[in-house]
């Protein structure tokens, strides 16, 4: 498979601070890649990079085999999508559709053509004549992609297009976009801090912390398998415990003393070899409630804080005799309707259900 994008040792720096610091990846063509990560973390300055709006301090971009160095940003195969859109609201749809082919002078039937084929994939047939306050936020959104790929670039650059968008309409854009880049086949290139919008419309991941990739992968190896405990707290939800391991056993677990006195069957990462100090992962859908004793689980009391209702997402805020907190997820296939705050009940997960990894200072 050839790749549509190559990135090889990307450094960016500002006087002395480095924004994007030795960053390495390949985007092959046709896929949908998102870079995730927080705020200041260096995700823009490198979507800005292969834009061509920044000048890269050291290292190489490559679109389908062509080094960019040099190129200005009207000359690269690539466009990009700004959160704020940036439409004409004095122009109608067709009219913003069409403004890149205007500018670089393409006839005036053949703008037609491609305007129409364009509005047809993104699923506004007929949407050419409106005015650009009478669309819908989603609409905007399509109608900011669209003027994008009637250019036909080889790269679509998203900067976090949903953040603007209400959180109804963002669920529903994210089933959109995810829907869309597979009917046109571009390759997508999308920006943003929200996991959930990269989990579920992305083929691979990047997650980056202070200007480095802290792991790339699909979005179930970074849930599943998480490589630093960067990943592990950033995407997805965890309970975290710290404490040291006392004993290696055969099977690749470890057991776990934690610092309230508890001890745990657990895995540990690589990073773990020969350290004293180790933090345990734990997811709150790992959590069993009211487990049988027969399953061979890690188990203790808590007592219920509150109940977290949230549909099919209701989750139990619980506390050890100790007063550490814990998130426990609430299942779908058994009814827990006679749990009440204030209640002990008895909790327990698996030892492959954990994952340590090597203390951070």
């Amino acid at each position: 498979m050839t790749n549509d994008l190559s990135v090889r040792a990307l450094v960016k720096r500002f006087g002395d601070f480095t924004a994007v610091d030795d960053v390495t990846f390949d985007v092959p063509d046709g896929s949908f890649f998102s870079i995730l990560g927080p705020s200041g973390c260096g995700k823009t300055t490198l979507l800005r990079m292969i834009a061509g709006f920044e000048t890269q301090t050291s290292g190489t971009i490559e679109i389908r085999g062509r080094d960019m160095l040099g190129v200005p940003p009207n000359q690269r195969p690539v466009n990009l999508v700004f959160q704020h859109l940036a439409l004409f609201p004095m122009m109608d749809v067709a009219e913003n559709v069409a403004f890149g082919l205007k500018r670089r002078g393409v006839a005036g039937a053949e703008i037609r053509k491609k305007t129409e084929a364009i509005l047809e994939r993104v699923g506004l047939p007929g949407f050419g004549v409106k005015r650009i306050d009478q669309l819908s936020g989603g609409q905007k959104q399509r109608v900011a992609i669209a003027r994008c790929l009637v250019l036909e670039p080889s790269v679509l650059l998203l900067d976090e297009p949903l953040g603007a968008l209400d959180l109804k309409l963002r669920e529903q854009m994210k089933v959109e976009l995810k829907k869309l880049q597979a009917k046109v086949g571009t390759t997508f290139i999308y920006i943003t801090h929200d996991q959930s919008e990269a989990l579920v419309m992305s083929d691979r991941v990047a997650v980056m912390n202070k200007g480095r990739f802290e792991q790339v992968g699909t979005p179930q190896e970074l849930y599943g398998q998480p490589e630093t405990p960067f990943v592990a707290q950033f995407v997805g939800d965890n309970n975290r415990w710290s404490g040291s391991i006392s004993k290696t056993l055969e099977n690749g677990e470890v057991v776990l003393s934690t610092d309230e006195g508890y001890s745990f069957r657990t895995l540990a990462h690589s990073s773990c070899a020969g350290c004293s100090r180790v933090d345990l992962f734990l997811r709150p859908e790992a959590m069993r409630i009211e487990p049988r004793e027969s399953e061979g689980l890690n188990t203790f009391d808590v007592t219920v804080k509150s109940i977290l209702f949230d549909g099919a997402n209701s989750r139990l805020l619980t506390v050890t005799k100790e007063e550490r907190e814990l998130i426990v997820t609430l299942p779908q296939n058994r009814k827990f309707d006679h749990i009440r705050p204030g209640d002990d009940i008895r909790v327990g997960w698996h030892p492959e259900s954990g994952i340590c990894f090597r203390a951070e200072d």
